[in-house]
């Protein structure tokens, strides 16, 4: 049974028709629009295009924010200006299709447990270091979007009492520490504070471009960089932590880690299960969950959300 996934980002909307083990036989991707009713006349188009010719019942489209219950309305989205948005509604009107609405890491998160580095589990998290940080949760074999629709927001967990503001307006959560973007910020205060010391190629990196990048942190990373890996260390250290205590309340098999900083492999993981092991309650005396990289990559958000929505239409979720 194939089914379409749609996964509309910031810049980017990218398609896929997908069949029921996981593969992309069909591929299409455009620039995102700039407002709300060229972004939906534009997935409908996608759909329209990726199903053409083929027996296609069902579509489902990622995007992030916050999603309710029925998976049908967006209540919020922080990159597109939807508010109480009923997505679902609108495109099955403008594409003649039925259609499912994900948020964006559910996807990826279902992508992974179903394809990836999860197969074969029952029990996964996944947490994606992106410019934020992204979570969902796979528990006996179900995806948990909680009472309202809108759980698992991992990176919104509050971990630093009293710590830096974050995005959505609470102070300390997980994603100001544990994202690409706290890797740049740490990076450029170790570029601060020691200039001419473990700092020095980080500032040496931030002085040619006119702000540390991702690229070029992770080039330092990959090259043993004492600044860069500090950097890197601290980021680690906030993500396993919150993993300790994710494992208290939830007791995953496996946390799975993606998004563009783990590209970093076992550079990352290393210092993370070290913070996750001094984290964990009753450490040496309970089973403890292993540590992998995501492997779905750039896919995972169109392969995740279109096995979503062909397993709702079979009456699977």
């Amino acid at each position: 049974m194939l089914s379409v996934g749609i996964d509309i980002g910031g810049t980017k909307i990218a398609g896929g028709l997908v069949d029921d083990s996981g593969s992309i036989v069909r591929a299409l991707r455009v620039d995102t629009p700039l407002t709300v009713g060229a972004i939906e006349s534009a997935v409908a188009q996608m759909i329209a295009h990726l199903a053409d010719g083929e027996d296609v019942a069902v579509a489902g489209v990622a995007a992030a924010g916050f999603i309710d219950r029925d998976r049908s309305t967006v209540y919020f989205a922080p990159n597109i200006a939807w508010r109480h948005e009923p997505l679902r509604e609108r495109l099955e009107a403008l594409s003649g299709t039925a259609i499912v609405i994900e948020n964006d890491a559910n996807a990826a998160g279902w992508a992974e447990y179903r394809f990836g580095a999860g197969e074969g589990l029952r029990d996964v998290i996944m947490l994606t270091l992106g410019t934020g940080v992204g979570g969902a949760i796979v528990t006996n074999g179900e995806l948990y979007r909680g009472g309202h629709g809108v759980g698992a927001e991992l990176g919104h967990m509050r971990t630093v009492p009293g710590g830096i503001q974050c995005g959505c307006g609470q102070y300390g959560c997980l994603e100001p520490y544990g994202s690409g973007r706290a890797l740049a910020r740490i990076a450029g205060e170790i570029a601060d504070a020691e200039p001419t010391g473990r700092g020095a190629a980080l500032a040496v990196a931030r002085a040619e471009k006119g702000k540390l990048t991702g690229p070029a942190i992770s080039r330092l990373v990959l090259g043993d960089d004492p600044g860069a890996l500090a950097a890197l260390e601290r980021v680690a250290v906030a993500v396993g932590e919150a993993c300790g205590s994710l494992s208290a309340i939830l007791d995953p098999e496996r946390f799975v880690i993606g998004g563009g900083v783990s590209q970093l492999g076992e550079r990352l993981l290393e210092p993370m299960r070290r913070a996750y092991l001094g984290a964990l309650p009753a450490a040496g005396s309970r089973p403890a969950a292993d540590f992998a990289i995501a492997q779905m990559v750039n896919d995972a958000g169109v392969i995740g959300v279109a096995d979503l929505a062909r397993r709702g239409a079979a009456g699977g979720m």
